[in-house]
């Protein structure tokens, strides 16, 4: 027999480990003959499609047996440090029939360690198995043997088994030995109960036996038993514990050349075998996470089987020498190595094939009449696969190209805003394209909406947004604090123009400088009183709109960069003297140093017909800021709270940037066995509170801890109910004082979160948008009807109607002439009706009626949410 025949082939860690045994020779120190158990670590290269040696080792043993050889390799796991290694099982005959078995183990050192030995009078032969520890298990005379480095003597398996079908690890079961047996009667069985069974029926049954714990499992969570006679080979892909249940995913190969899949003990598959005697199977997960099961036949052949949509042989070749699994290109998915026969080549790894059935495919030294395609239809079908998904890329690749086209246009718009925003902010005109510009370019070109519209409505036209020339004591005071991670932006109005504006916001806008990214900042608006005895219900939150019933476009009031912002709209301003714009700092501290522009947007209201509103869009250039890291490192504009005496020193910028940082929380504290003056107590004691100089109706805590910075507003209503309002920076800071507050109050207290404000300022406030929308209702309709060319022929209004009861009915229709001048009439009157119910009026004046209504009933829908 040649040498080569008595190599061994082993994949670990994407290399190929080549296993032979050297001829013996004498030493001749010792005079001994010696045998040398050489190894060799093959690499994959992929620059020359070859397998290259990387690297060697050697492991010498005496020669003086009959023969020896290498009974199996596998790699497995050394129990001492988990580690996977290669291990080689090795056999020295001597005389006496005595046969001696050594393992091995093998280090990346390429150093060889003996595990253990054991003696035997009889040859293994049937069922060798190598598992963890490293542990060998055998199969002679119907009984299992085994033994493991942690014991080194040999142990036997109380189960007469005619063969093993599969051996390892099983979740909570450690390693377990699946197999076939003679069906056998149990002491807890009768006759009658055992003629049934599904094991008497077919005399044989499977059976899963746990080394470590030494007990039997259930054969038929695995297989039923009538597969028994037919099962050579099996490979467990799943298995887990599941309510207590085990849960299995398995295959199996019988003698019958079928292929069968089984879920949790039921056959859900099966597949023809292309070849006779089927051996063994083994799995490859592959680059396209398809699971790929590898057959081997006693002849020598393999196939491999794909589990889609049904079980199906997806290749096969021919006079393989042996198939390997492992990552040999590197790819971080497994792949197929099939060594093929050739006399013609002694070279090792010579003529091979490395494939995953996909993208991976390289082959050296092969002759292709061994490498027989899949089954015609499978082609066909692959095919058919291969155009639908080639259509399936093109139509993806247009939709790509669309969807790029629609993202620059997208940022095109995006970059002409802000140029017309920065033109906005330095007063300069802004130019659009015109449209006759799109006629050229139309994928890239901007088109202004205006010019569209040959005749626009005069309503619109009036209130197109521009900066408005105002008088320059307009704003009162630009300033800015910084509050934690929070750049706080406060503009304080001046008090003539304060109370005509409606729809307050502040925008933050950077100079020129910054092409790369957007000029507007995105930041957070609050508008708060600035009085010396503000209360804390002065502060307005932006209100979540309630889910619209309807939509109602309100194209006078809407504004594009509030949307930008995300700031309040439609804020009444009654008492506000102070906008705050809120925004992240650390952004604008990575440009180290920035200067913003503050823009105030509004809505300058005046009276109209003693009941109308009629308001127009102005935009102010408040100022600008400058933000540096230098300053903001030296506490420039950090908040100073400090103590004098008994009060709070904080200036009204630094409480209102507190308050505009902060979020607000309101609670009803109502107690009805006794008074709530412990909550007075517990501010000014255990929270270490002092209240404000400029405002002595909030207090600010000074305690250590996260509560610190709070500011606190305490008004009692009666001496059993009042109302706190905090303002901290997040939800953690309220539940730590809310856990202090409840141990204070007595457990008779009821303390309830108020979402919307008061119930009776919500009610007075619906009643006030009631009224307003029936005003704004009655007079659009007025003004309709005296623009309306039938308004002198109607009757509306204090004017009386003449009825046809005005003359005497019963007269009239004594006489023929009587009942037609009835007739006349009634066919009048009737004309007049249909005629004030089909009014016409100009698309101007309707937009012009349906934008007031729609903001009148925008409030009162808005209230009525709330309330």
């Amino acid at each position: 027999m040649p040498l080569e025949e008595h190599e061994q082939f082993l994949s670990y860690n994407g290399e190929v480990l080549v296993f032979h045994l050297s001829k013996p020779k004498h030493v001749e120190q010792t005079g001994e003959k010696t045998m040398g158990l050489f190894v060799r670590r093959m690499a994959f290269n992929r620059d020359t499609n070859l397998f290259v040696q990387k690297s060697s080792g050697v492991f010498n043993m005496s020669s003086s047996h009959l023969k020896t050889e290498i009974i199996c390799c596998s790699c497995t796991t050394d129990s001492r440090t988990g580690i996977i290694l290669p291990c080689i099982l090795m056999k020295k005959k001597k005389r006496n029939n005595v046969v001696e078995y050594l393992l091995l183990l093998l280090h990346s050192s390429n150093q060889f360690e003996q595990s253990f030995h054991f003696k035997l009078d009889y040859e293994l032969k049937e069922d060798i198995r190598l598992f963890a520890g490293p542990s060998v298990l055998w199969r002679h005379a119907n009984k299992l043997f085994y033994i493991s480095s942690d014991t080194c003597t040999v142990l036997s398996v109380p189960v007469q088994v005619s063969s093993v079908v599969w051996t390892g690890e099983i979740v909570d079961e450690g390693t377990v030995v699946l197999g076939i047996r003679t069906a056998c009667l149990s002491e807890s069985e009768d006759e009658d109960e055992f003629s049934t069974s599904d094991r008497a029926i077919w005399g044989t049954e499977f059976f899963a036996y746990a080394i470590e714990t030494q007990k039997m499992l259930t054969g038929t969570s695995f297989m039923p038993h009538a597969y028994g006679r037919v099962v050579s080979s099996v490979y467990v892909c799943k298995n887990e514990m599941l309510k207590k249940r085990l849960r299995v995913s398995l295959v199996a190969i019988t003698h019958k050349n079928q292929f069968i899949w089984f879920q949790d003990g039921v056959p859900k598959g099966v597949c023809e075998l292309p070849y006779e005697k089927p051996c063994s199977v083994k799995t490859a997960v592959t680059s396209s996470s398809d699971l790929l099961f590898i057959v081997s036949f006693a002849s020598g052949n393999v196939c491999v089987v794909q589990r889609k949509d049904s079980l199906q042989v997806a290749s096969k070749w021919q006079e393989v020498r042996s198939v390997l699994v492992d990552d040999f290109v590197g790819s971080g998915s497994e792949q197929l190595l099939l060594l093929f026969k050739d006399d013609s080549n002694t070279e090792v790894l010579s003529t091979f094939k490395i494939t995953d059935l996909g993208a991976v495919n390289y082959a050296s030294g092969i002759n292709y009449k061994h490498d027989v395609p899949a089954a015609e239809g499978l082609q066909e079908n692959g095919l058919l696969t291969v155009q639908a998904l080639e259509a399936r890329l093109q139509a993806g690749y247009t939709s790509v190209r669309e969807l790029q086209q629609h993202l620059r246009l997208k940022k095109r718009v995006i970059l002409e805003s802000c140029k017309a925003l920065i033109d906005l902010v330095e007063e300069r005109a802004h130019v659009l394209p015109a449209a006759k510009e799109v006629k050229c370019r139309r994928q890239y070109s901007l088109v202004s909406l205006w010019d569209d519209v040959e005749n626009p409505p005069h309503s619109l036209s009036k209130e197109t947004p521009l900066a408005s020339k105002v008088p320059e004591r307009f704003i009162e005071k630009l300033w800015q604090r910084v509050v934690g991670d929070s750049l706080v932006v406060g503009v304080q109005l001046t008090e003539s123009y304060y109370l005509s504006l409606s729809d307050v916001s502040l925008s933050l806008v950077l100079e020129r400088g910054f092409s790369s990214i957007s000029p507007i900042i995105k930041c957070q608006n609050k508008i708060i009183k600035l009085n010396r005895a503000f209360s804390a219900s002065s502060v307005s939150l932006c209100q979540i709109e309630p889910p619209p019933k309807k939509i109602k476009l309100d194209l006078h009031s809407k504004n594009d960069l509030k949307e930008e912002f995300k700031g309040c709209s439609r804020v009444q301003l009654d008492g506000t003297k102070t906008v705050t714009a809120v925004t992240s700092l650390s952004p604008l501290l990575a440009f180290h140093r920035v200067c913003c522009i503050v823009l105030l947007h509004a809505k300058k209201q005046k009276r109209w017909n003693d009941s109308l509103q009629e308001s127009k869009k102005i935009t102010v250039v408040c100022g600008k800021i400058l933000l540096s890291l230098d300053d903001i490192s030296n506490g420039k504009y950090s908040v100073k709270m400090l103590r004098d005496n008994s009060y709070c020193t904080g200036s009204m910028e630094d409480i209102l940037a507190v308050l505009a940082a902060s979020v607000r929380f309101s609670f009803q504290i109502v107690s009805s066995d006794c008074t709530v003056t412990p909550v007075n107590s517990w501010l000014l004691g255990e929270m270490e509170c002092i209240p404000f100089k400029e405002c002595h109706n909030n207090v600010f805590c000074h305690k250590v801890g996260n509560v610190y910075g709070t500011i606190f507003n305490w008004t009692m209503k009666n001496p059993f109910e009042g109302l706190l309002t905090l303002f901290c920076r997040n939800l953690t800071v309220l539940f730590q004082c809310l856990h202090s507050l409840i141990r204070v109050l007595p457990p008779s207290c009821d303390v309830k979160l108020l979402r919307s404000g008061s119930k009776s300022v919500l009610t007075e406030r619906l009643a006030l948008a009631l009224e307003e929308e029936m005003l704004t209702l009655r007079n659009s309709f007025l003004k309709e009807l005296k623009e309306s060319k039938a308004v002198n022929s109607l009757t509306w209004g204090n004017e009386p109607s003449k009825k046809i009861s005005d003359a005497p009915v019963a007269s009239l229709l004594d006489s023929t002439e009587g009942l037609q001048q009835f007739r006349k009439k009634l066919q009048n009157e009737r004309e007049e009706g249909v005629l004030s119910m089909n009014q016409t009026m100009t698309g101007a004046l309707y937009q012009e009626t349906a934008l007031k209504i729609a903001a009148a009933q925008i409030s009162s829908d808005m209230l009525v949410w709330r309330l």
